[in-house]
């Protein structure tokens, strides 16, 4: 999963991780997203729900939606590397629009009923980066609209790719979210231990939630 943010040129710092390291050696790679699939469940989203993936990239939950029968999902990612790869992979013309923009600066044209994060958000130490992430996602969705999102946990990485990241545990996260957003509800939680294409191990937090209609 690919996040959105570097010192200098976002663009090219991640697609720079992703040609030289290789797509599937990178260490948010997953072979199937189970937590993410979890907590989409357990929200009971439905395949006529449109779906926005930020930091999507070359990650495989736009797979298994497709494979699911969603019609309508949206990968956002900073990197056009990854999203080549994607749809290099992938050939789902009508269903999956592929978006190259970068969160902080992307301005939404549209509604979704739900926006997955896994591993983008930590990457904003920056409490007014915080602040526009949370405000994209507001105007992002629909009202009613859910939320999953996942970061490292206290216990993981403080550094991913050359970056500093913002650990949370799942309650600090939740906080976080509520106090720009105080007409959402978490529903779900989640810790994760997610297993390197190395081979070492990254504890992450996850929230599930809702918007008011």
């Amino acid at each position: 999963m690919t996040p959105a943010i570097s010192p200098d040129d976002p663009a090219r710092h991640w697609d720079d991780r992703y040609q030289r390291i290789g797509d599937l050696h990178v260490s948010w790679f997953q072979a199937r997203p189970d937590t993410s699939l979890e907590l989409i469940d357990y929200l009971g989203i439905d395949p006529s729900t449109p779906v926005l993936d930020v930091g999507g990239g070359n990650a495989r939950l736009v797979d298994e939606l497709v494979a699911r029968g969603f019609q309508d999902v949206t990968v956002l990612d900073v990197s056009a590397h990854a999203l080549r790869l994607s749809r290099r992979r992938l050939d789902a013309p009508g269903v999956v629009t592929w978006l190259h923009a970068d969160v902080l600066t992307w301005r939404p044209q549209r509604r979704w009923g739900l926006w997955h994060d896994r591993a983008v958000f930590h990457f904003f130490t920056d409490p007014a980066d915080r602040a526009t992430y949370l405000e994209n996602l507001d105007r992002a969705l629909q009202p009613g609209g859910s939320f999953v999102i996942g970061t490292f946990a206290p216990d993981g990485p403080d550094r991913c790719s050359g970056l500093p990241v913002r650990c949370y545990d799942r309650t600090a996260l939740g906080d976080e979210v509520l106090a720009a957003l105080p007409a959402a509800a978490v529903r779900a939680w989640r810790d994760e231990s997610h297993l390197t294409p190395l081979g070492a191990t990254q504890p992450f937090s996850w929230i599930a939630g809702t918007l008011s209609d």
